[in-house]
């Protein structure tokens, strides 16, 4: 497939400027009310994270400094919340925090992402770093397909980080990052067996032994669907196991964590509108073939020493395996030549080290470093086929693709938390990262090293103000970058007069408040906005690269979290955003200033609720939305995919240790789908949306049994 490029070039035009909305004037609001409110009311922890969970988890006060230490927009979800739920794939756990948009692509192992802050889930920027239990945890493509190997009884919590202003990570942290910690220690033994419809049958098992300094915990999950539409089948193993060991007044922990999945799946296919009006479930004949094949692999030694009791040394060694076997037709159009039908391969090794010191000289002074370095040793083989029916897999008609790929990544950081007086805590901080590699394209022989970015520094303020014991006010600052990844053009020189880029540097900024009106009620507001230079969508996968020069994103966050008795709990959380093109035009001169950046909703927004009655009885309600959105970069083929969805779940203790979960998904059964534009499988003039249908109403039967 032929790259398409759109040139960010001069003449200059004027900036996308932020027009005042009935959201900015909420924050305002909302920022009067805290005033009014703070001083009569009492809020001890003048933080700016905001638990979504019964059970606050609060920062621990030795070690690393935690991600509820970033004066940011933090939300954390906790494990009891998120091992009461089934879901088909790990990434989905992240709709039930606020502001997090679910791209839901539908197509077996590629089934889909969450992103937040105007950071689209359609695979051309990844903007959204992934960690487990602190391990960088993105394919090359920033993709976040490790998510899936944590499974929801293994999770003690989930954290997300929205915002710049978090030195400690640099590629792929653009928008921010997600942190999903899992189990250590304990004494349990957890099971949870789940049955429902479309074929699905799972089970999950989690044990924890801790004792005599040595804790062991272990996880195993199995998982078989046959897929609401025809040919849609998936069977996933996974497996996990972490060894931690404390050595008796020492102050020293290691530890051991190993973890892996095996992910078969067929594929669907994509439907044009005609063929999704005529029936969902289908699957059209020339998908008949296609499917995918997943290995994932996860290898970390953790090292955490309390030098002194105010200096702690922390250390990660990792290595990352990501082996992919996909095989997808994506029209059945007989006369493009080869390029709708393509088998692509990953075969992809990340090996790095993390080490970080924190220094707490003093109630109001902490200073921490870092550095990190990590290699990645990659290959990328894309075969395309002749025409048949079914697509033919076995013999390919030519070979875009078989690179061999090397991406080294250097960063160093350092942050200092200040507290110049009692209701102030300033943070500091600077992160510097470096990239180099180098590529051999072994069709033609050709080889290439990466685009230069030399050290790319990006500074980071942010700043907390208590007004009072239960209100806060903070402010941040920051950038991050964006580079580009693949394993040919653009990202490597591999051709005579190629263009050069430049690392896309991110300036964000944000004001949020929290208070709490009432001690039952915390409420959150942010107002922020993230300039970006020299922009580029691109998808590696498919050699797809559009230029977006430079772009704005910039929303409102608003959430609030009641619990007004033992007995209820309510939440709800809106996020109004917008992404925007300031300059940039396309190959032919058509200026795209003012023009949204495609697949990204203006909205994301989910209201919950829990009622307990009683010890043996818990009624859950939450219901998710997302806006439509442009699915071209010319905004010209308007705007689809809007979501809406209510999920109920009931849940009956059956005895001290046993308890039986009911799960409706979908609950009013209403139609939807994914939506993409597609201008490269077709003929010319017959480009047109193509339509991934979501699931219907699903009803999931589960034991959950606790020791």
């Amino acid at each position: 497939m032929s790259s398409r490029f759109l040139c960010p070039v001069p003449p200059a035009r004027p900036a996308v400027s932020f027009r005042p909305r009935p959201s900015a004037v909420a924050l305002a609001a909302l920022a009067s009310l805290t005033l009014g409110l703070a001083a009569p009311y009492a809020w001890a922890d003048g933080e700016s994270a905001m638990s979504m969970s019964r059970v606050t988890v609060t920062a621990a006060a030795t070690g690393p400094l935690s991600s509820r230490s970033v004066l940011t927009s933090v939300d954390v979800l906790g494990g009891e919340e998120v091992a009461e739920h089934q879901v088909m794939n790990s990434w989905a756990l992240l709709g039930r925090l606020p502001g997090v948009q679910l791209t839901e692509t539908g197509m077996g192992a590629e089934s889909g992402k969450a992103t937040f802050r105007a950071f689209n889930g359609e695979g051309y920027l990844n903007g959204i770093k992934v960690l487990i239990d602190g391990i960088p945890s993105n394919v090359n493509s920033g993709n976040q397909r490790f998510i899936d190997m944590v499974l929801p009884l293994d999770v003690e919590r989930i954290e997300v980080v929205r915002g710049t202003n978090d030195p400690r990570w640099g590629l792929h942290a653009i928008g921010g990052h997600v942190d999903l910690q899992t189990r250590q220690g304990g004494q349990y033994t957890e099971g949870r067996l789940s049955a429902g419809t479309a074929g699905l049958r799972e089970g999950q098992l989690a044990v924890g032994r801790e004792s005599d300094g040595l804790a062991q915990n272990y996880i195993l999950g199995l998982q078989q669907a046959q897929g609401y539409r025809r040919h849609a089948a998936s069977d996933k193993l996974t497996l996990g196991g972490k060894w931690f060991y404390s050595l008796p007044g020492q102050g020293l922990r290691l530890g051991l964590v190993a973890r892996a999945q095996h992910h078969e799946a067929e594929e669907p296919g994509f439907l044009t509108a005609t063929q999704m009006a005529e029936d969902r479930r289908q699957s059209p004949a020339h998908n008949a073939h296609d499917g995918d094949e997943r290995e994932m692999r996860q290898l970390s030694g953790h090292l955490d020493w309390a030098l002194r009791p105010t200096l702690h040394l922390s250390t990660r060694l990792y290595l990352n395996r990501y082996e992919d076997d996909r095989r997808v037709t994506f029209t059945g159009n007989a006369g493009l030549g080869n390029s709708p039908r393509q088998r692509r391969q990953w075969d992809e090794t990340q090996q790095g080290v993390l080490a970080s010191l924190t220094w707490r000289a003093s109630p109001a002074l902490v200073v921490e470093g870092g550095l990190q370095h990590e290699r990645q040793d990659n290959t990328y083989r894309r075969d395309r086929y002749a025409y048949a029916l079914p697509t033919d897999f076995d013999t390919p008609a030519s070979t875009s693709n078989d690179d061999r790929y090397t991406l080294n990544h250097t960063g160093l950081w350092s942050q200092v938390v200040l507290r110049p007086a009692e209701r102030w805590r300033v943070v500091p901080g600077l992160r510097l990262d470096h990239l180099d590699g180098d590529t051999l394209l072994r069709t033609s022989g050709v080889q290439g090293e990466l685009q230069k970015s030399g050290w790319i520094r990006q500074p980071k303020l942010s700043v907390l103000y208590t007004l009072a014991p239960q209100a806060s006010v903070y402010a941040n600052w920051g950038r991050t970058f964006q580079v580009l990844t693949g394993s040919r053009a653009p990202a490597y020189l591999t051709a005579t007069g190629q263009a050069t880029f430049a690392p896309s540097i991110n300036t964000g900024r944000e004001l949020g408040v929290k208070f709490e009106p009432l001690s039952t009620l915390t409420v959150r507001g942010a107002l922020w906005r993230q300039d970006a230079t020299d922009e580029v969508a691109n998808m590696p996968s498919t050699g797809t690269t559009v230029g977006l020069g430079r772009t704005r994103r910039q929303g409102v966050d608003l959430q609030a979290r009641w619990t007004p008795s033992e007995v209820w709990l309510l939440w709800t959380a809106l996020a109004w955003q917008e992404a925007r093109v300031v300059q940039a035009y396309t190959a032919a001169g058509t200026s795209l200033a003012g023009r949204e950046v495609f697949a990204t909703p203006r909205h994301v927004s989910q209201a919950g609720l829990e009622y307990r009655p009683d010890a043996q009885w818990r009624l859950g309600l939450q219901a998710r939305a997302q806006g439509d959105y442009y699915i071209d970069d010319l905004n010209a083929q308007g705007k689809w995919g809007a979501q809406r969805q209510v999920d109920l779940s009931v849940r009956r203790q059956l005895g001290p240790q046993l308890s039986v979960d009911l799960e409706v998904k979908n609950l009013t059964d209403r139609e939807q789908a994914y939506v993409w534009y597609d201008s490269f499988f077709w003929p010319t003039g017959q480009a047109q949306p193509m339509f991934s249908p979501a699931a219907p109403r699903t009803v999931v039967l589960s034991l959950h049994l606790r020791q």
